[in-house]
């Protein structure tokens, strides 16, 4: 079941939540709406389900305009953030309601009730709960019995809102890897809302990048991490250093390193800032190539096999900070201290023109 959404606008007072986004979800994609608080993804989301109607715009289910169908014709299983389990029903009944509360005519047999129930606790590695109630259960486990109540009845699409954002890392986790593993069984079509970077980049076959109403990027978990359409996203997902300098016609000058930089060739003389993350700057002990920037071993944060290093340099704006991820191995081999003097050069960066930013 594909979905399409074409040029949605939504206001709530003065506060404008979506501004004319379009947006395509494949048939059997595990989609990511990724963005801070109050970029629209939750309301895009709303929208999709037909919880919010929004003030101008389509939203297209396989093809067919679902714009102005009640949220029951659009046949969606919503996933919430806090469970929303019914406290006084047993799990059984909680995963049984939706069925239970079709018209007549459409409602299964209550032998069909009990086999499709005891089939999706089995799918969500819990029908050993069935008889107790939600107050009986950890916060992982109910979030899976909310998402087998809305596989319940057969969604066409199925929609999470933040669903692990109310648990623990650890829970959190653990959670998403087997979210994505029950996603590889079932290939129902699923948007699912986060504000955890990481979250996105590790569940979805695609992440949509929101920004203040606007969809910033669209692309594989790679494709965003990897090749960032802006400065926003670069920013958003995961640390990065600022480094600024200027470009001139295919040249940029960062740091007081000269660099190619073919992607401008039409620049004359342009203020530019390079984005650099911390795993991208080689660190060494001397001068090493054609030029290097100098800095400080201002701290050092061993974490595994990888050690974070903080450096300091100074600047025409005085001390600007520097962070740096490399080996325990490379870090050995350096046999640094604070206090050490270093030269870094950036590996893999991307230039904005400054007026970007």
């Amino acid at each position: 079941m594909s979905i399409e959404v074409r040029n949605l606008s939504k206001q709530f007072g003065k506060f404008s939540a979506l501004r004319d986004v379009s947006l395509e979800v494949k048939s059997g994609e595990l989609l990511a709406l990724l963005g801070p608080s109050g970029s629209g993804k939750t309301t895009l989301l709303r929208v999709i389900a037909g919880l919010e109607s929004a003030d101008t715009g389509q939203v297209l289910f396989q093809g067919e305009d679902a714009t102005d169908q009640h949220v029951r014709e659009r046949q969606v299983g919503f996933v919430f953030q806090h469970y929303a389990l019914f406290r006084n029903m047993t799990i059984f009944e909680n995963v049984a309601f939706g069925l239970r509360v079709r018209p007549r005519k459409f409602r299964p047999a209550e032998p069909e009730i009990c086999r499709r129930v005891h089939e999706l606790l089995k799918l969500v590695q819990l029908d050993w709960l069935s008889d107790r109630y939600p107050h009986q259960l950890s916060g992982g486990q109910r979030q899976r019995i909310a998402l087998a109540r809305a596989l319940a009845v057969e969604p066409r699409v199925l929609l999470l809102d933040e669903p692990f954002g109310a648990l623990d890392a650890k829970v959190r986790k653990e959670l998403r890897s087997w979210l994505r593993r029950l996603h590889d069984e079932m290939h129902i079509t699923s948007v699912f809302v986060t504000h955890d970077q990481e979250e996105a980049l590790e569940v979805a076959d695609r992440v949509v990048v929101m920004n203040e109403g606007r969809i910033e990027q669209i692309g594989t978990p790679d494709e965003v991490y990897e090749h960032p359409a802006s400065p926003f996203v670069y920013e958003f997902l995961g640390k990065v250093n600022l480094f600024h300098g200027r470009l001139h016609r295919g040249r940029a000058w960062i740091g007081g390193i000269e660099v190619e930089a073919p992607e401008h060739t039409e620049a004359e003389e342009l203020s530019a800032v390079a984005y650099v993350r911390p795993h991208d700057i080689h660190v060494d002990r001397v001068v090493n190539g054609d030029g290097a920037i100098g800095a400080r071993v201002s701290h050092i944060l061993s974490v595994g096999p990888v050690v974070r290093l903080e450096l300091t340099r100074d600047d025409s704006d005085g001390k600007e900070l520097i962070q740096v991820e490399i080996s325990k191995e490379r870090f050995r081999e350096l046999q640094l201290v604070r206090g050490d003097q270093v030269f870094i050069r950036p590996a893999r960066f991307d230039l904005f023109p400054a007026q970007i930013h």
